[in-house]
């Protein structure tokens, strides 16, 4: 096991770092000349236990998915019912949802690398395990929904441990850069992954999906074996406000604990607000199949329904490549202010485009705009809450990432039969655009925020 060194290709903060007010003394870093201010800042790279974690996330960032595709599509194959594939979603919301929020405890409490190789072992097995049963030909619905909700319940764990361990890998004034790096391949995988698993079904089956899924999870432990100790900084926090030392409990109390963090500190209460706002109101991805085939029937229903479905994305990613400018935006409030709304204008454009090709810029435009709140909103959750609660903010950031489009599918299918699907997003778009605004003018303090 690697500890940290002072070289500059393996620093880990220290605990004084990490307890020192974030910003205090950190300046915004020198403009780079040219068009190198525009693109992707890479100097968290430079830091290899950063780049380990980061080049993990690459690797699994498409094999998982191959699993996100052949799951709903082998279900499909046994059943002939999109119905059975939509209880096998809501089958692995409810351990995701679960084991998130304890999965931020825990990664409050022990020792981070280890939670992370213990969970990233158990999304392996589970998935060698999708192999085996495809492979056998077992056809149970069953044991595939058990399956998919154990898996969904290691990666609950497993989340916040990775996502809050940023910020002992890299400088404070570099977290923007790192949330950017993060979230580009994390959508570039969205993009790659179904793209590669539709051509890989009809050549190599479904099986081999999940078992390309398990080798890339082996390069993942890998790289987390090499990772430094990631342990509490301090030893007997229990994590409430204004505990002393003593016994860690690691129990429910303990995520009570995070929620009262969280509405004691109105600019991490803000920055969830915000997403929640986003996603339930203007996330319309529940009525792509309807527009797709009325609205913009006449380019093609299957054509225009992938071009909805890769648009966002592909504008995240985009985003994400010329996000040079992050790392000297010091107004991080304002900056996930401005991304929301400008979100809920795009997807409003969206909803009253009646051009294929004009709906699929403003859902590009809602992907750059997407990138920026989530870097944003990564980087205050980093940068605003202690370690000792890095864990439960990020096992909170998951459930409402993960809850928030259940959410806005059912509340925009429901809208949209009864509005009609072009004038339930334009709402919801502008529900999002209003909803925010009213957020930033009832908490100046967060439009204000610097870290």
């Amino acid at each position: 096991m690697e500890t940290a060194r002072s070289s500059d290709d393996d620093i880990e903060p220290t605990a004084a770092d990490d307890d020192a007010p974030l910003g205090a003394g950190d300046t915004a870093p020198p403009p780079r000349p040219g068009w190198r201010r525009w693109v992707m800042d890479t100097r968290p790279l430079r830091h290899r236990p950063f780049r380990r974690l980061w080049s993990s996330t690459t690797v699994t960032a498409i094999g998982s998915q191959l699993t996100a595709v052949a799951v709903p599509k082998q279900i499909y194959d046994i059943t002939g019912s999109s119905a059975w594939v939509g209880y096998a979603s809501f089958a692995g919301l409810l351990p995701l949802v679960v084991f998130a929020l304890w999965g931020g405890v825990v990664a409050d409490r022990m020792d981070r690398r280890t939670l992370m190789l213990v969970t990233n072992v158990g999304i392996a097995i589970t998935s060698v395990l999708f192999w085996a049963q495809s492979f056998a030909g077992l056809d149970s619905v069953a044991l595939l929904m058990v399956l998919l909700a154990v898996q969904q319940g290691f990666f609950g764990m497993n989340s916040p441990a990775r996502s809050a361990s940023v910020a002992r890998l890299v400088p404070a004034d570099e977290l923007p850069a790192a949330g950017a790096l993060q979230s580009t391949v994390a959508q570039t995988g969205m993009i790659l992954g179904p793209l590669l698993a539709g051509a890989l079904i009809p050549v190599l089956g479904l099986p081999a999906l999940y078992l390309i899924d398990a080798v890339a999870l082996c390069v993942t432990l890998w790289a987390v074996w090499r990772l430094p100790a990631l342990p509490p900084l301090t030893e007997g926090a229990t994590g409430g406000a204004g505990a002393t030392g003593g016994a860690r409990r690691g129990g429910w109390r303990d995520v009570a604990d995070g929620f009262r963090y969280i509405a004691a500190h109105r600019i991490l209460l803000m920055s969830f607000l915000a997403d929640i706002i986003a996603m339930v109101f203007g996330m319309p991805r529940a009525l792509f199949p309807q527009l797709a085939a009325h609205t913009y029937a006449p380019w093609g229903e299957g054509f225009a329904l992938g071009l909805l479905f890769a648009a966002i994305p592909l504008g995240a990613v985009a985003g994400g490549l010329l996000s040079g400018t992050f790392s000297r935006a010091r107004r991080h409030g304002l900056m996930v202010i401005a991304a929301v709304v400008a979100w809920g204008v795009a997807i409003t454009g969206f909803g009253l485009s009646l051009n294929l090709w004009w709906a699929v810029a403003f859902l590009a435009l809602a992907g750059v705009a997407d990138m920026v709140s989530m870097v944003f909103r990564g980087t205050i959750l980093q940068a605003a809450a202690t370690d000792d609660m890095r864990g439960r903010m990020q096992g909170v950031f998951t459930v409402v990432v993960a809850g928030g489009p259940r959410i806005a599918d059912l509340l925009h299918g429901t809208a949209g039969s009864l509005l009609g699907a072009r004038a339930a997003v334009a709402a919801g778009g502008l529900l999002v655009a209003v909803g925010t605004l009213g957020l930033a003018v009832a908490v100046p303090a967060f439009r204000r925020y610097t870290p």
